[in-house]
């Protein structure tokens, strides 16, 4: 076992998941539910009203970057694995991510960019989702198949510190105030930047693209792929693997099964992460500042959850640590459509109640733990369902199975927001696609249906 290469490997974990943690959950998202938020009072809607809007708005366009990814990833894994090169795709799809992310500056307080910046994000987050479809490929060739289990938790567990980490200096050192322009230590944002314009806020998209091209460095020093003949790109042969591959289904009912659950379980997965700090700021109404320490106990949590998980499931196989996960994030659910500031499933609260604070808390650290322990154990499981040469492709069509329905939760958040203008009601559908999950989970052979 090569210990520099499964180093090299982790820190793609490392390097990338500020993207998630900062942008995708809780700095960039909150921040631009504010902007929208306020753009759209300003054009005479409610508070409540803008705040649907604005959830509704985020809704669509994650579902947009969900379905580019959905068509294009068993395509490209194919043709990747056809080819017998994966690190050019890595090299082109981090240019994506770094390109996205820095452009998220444009996102100024006034909200004339509302667009231009969910465009954005979603470039970066297609760069972010197809980087992982390459490395996770590369997981096969790095260790025994019983430690795979083990490698893979203590990678999540490894990223989870680099989103602390990142997550820490944002808050210390530029992350703004919406009141005070003022970072958590109650200074002005660092570089000179303006906390009264927000500049300090808005600088979260450059700081997740240094930090991402900085910490990939060691990933492309110490990660090489296996020796093999070079092929040229035959994107017909390719399809033609794709298709049998697609095809194949039909026989390997585990692999089918497994597809079909994690692709609910890790949509739902996905719309609590994106959709979790858009909750924060427009029903409890947290600031950027606040959410930010959620973020901070929340990834602390999941950082040792995901540790721990990966032993877990080193001992005990993939698919109980999965389906532990799964109930957990159904709780998370049930909990957050039953809270306001005012009630808990009906039962009023004393006014200035700090009840639903501490619970959505406790939540932040449910989601994080059982979201990357989830996440963890659905790689292992998956490579217990494919061969190292066709690895690529399977975490395309893995990665299509995510995708397939990824715009499906956030859709349904939007549509189920829009219709009953309560964000909390729009989070419901999240609770049909975990117990989906969990049922086909049971058809799952928990020692895996490689490819003969």
């Amino acid at each position: 076992m090569d210990r520099k290469r499964i180093w090299g490997w982790w820190f793609y974990d490392w390097a990338s998941q500020p993207y998630a943690t900062l942008l995708l959950t809780f700095v960039f998202s909150i921040y631009f539910a504010e902007v929208a938020q306020g753009r759209f009072v300003l054009a005479g809607m409610t508070a409540e009203g803008a705040g649907a809007r604005a959830q509704a708005l985020w809704g669509w366009g994650l579902s947009a970057s969900g379905i580019i990814i959905a068509v294009l990833a068993p395509i490209l894994g194919a043709i990747a694995d056809h080819s017998g090169r994966r690190m050019p795709w890595i090299w082109l799809f981090s240019a994506l991510y770094v390109a996205g992310a820095a452009g998220l500056w444009v996102l100024a307080p006034g909200g004339a960019a509302l667009v231009p910046a969910l465009a954005l994000f979603g470039l970066g987050l297609i760069g972010m989702e197809f980087t992982a479809i390459f490395t996770n490929a590369l997981m096969p060739t790095l260790t025994s198949r019983e430690d795979m289990g083990r490698v893979s938790g203590s990678g999540y567990a490894f990223g989870y510190a680099g989103g602390v980490v990142s997550l820490v200096l944002m808050l210390a050192l530029f992350a703004d105030s919406g009141r005070t322009g003022l970072t958590l230590l109650g200074r002005a944002p660092a570089l000179g930047l303006d906390g009264a314009v927000r500049e300090g806020t808005r600088f979260v998209g450059p700081f997740t693209a240094i930090w991402y091209a900085l910490f990939m460095v060691p990933f492309f020093l110490w990660v090489r792929e296996p020796r093999g003949p070079a092929r040229p790109i035959r994107i017909g042969a390719a399809l033609r693997d794709l298709r049998a591959l697609v095809g194949s289904l039909g026989r390997r009912r585990s692999l089918a099964a497994w597809l079909i659950s994690s692709m609910f379980s890790r949509d739902a997965l996905n719309a609590l992460y994106g959709f979790g700090g858009i909750y924060a700021a427009t029903v409890l109404g947290w600031p950027v500042i606040w959410s930010g320490i959620f973020g901070v106990v929340s990834a602390v949590a999941a950082a040792v959850i995901c540790w721990l998980g990966g032993r877990a499931d080193r001992r005990w196989g993939p698919r109980p640590v999965i389906a532990c996960c799964t109930l957990a994030l159904i709780a998370v659910c049930l909990l957050v459509v039953g809270m306001t500031r005012t009630q808990l499933w009906g039962l009023p609260l004393p006014a200035g109640s700090r009840l639903p604070d501490a619970l959505f808390f406790g939540c932040g650290v449910v989601i994080g733990g059982a979201g990357g322990m989830l996440q963890a154990a659905s790689r292992t499981m998956m490579v217990r369902h494919t061969a190292p040469a066709r690895a690529t492709e399977a975490f395309g069509l893995y990665a299509l199975s995510g995708k397939a329905t990824a715009f499906l939760a956030p859709l349904l958040i939007a549509a189920a927001t829009a219709a009953t203008g309560s964000q909390r009601i729009g989070i419901s559908p999240l609770i049909v696609m975990f117990l989906l999950s969990l049922a086909l989970l049971n058809s799952v052979n928990p020692e895996g249906e490689p490819d003969p």
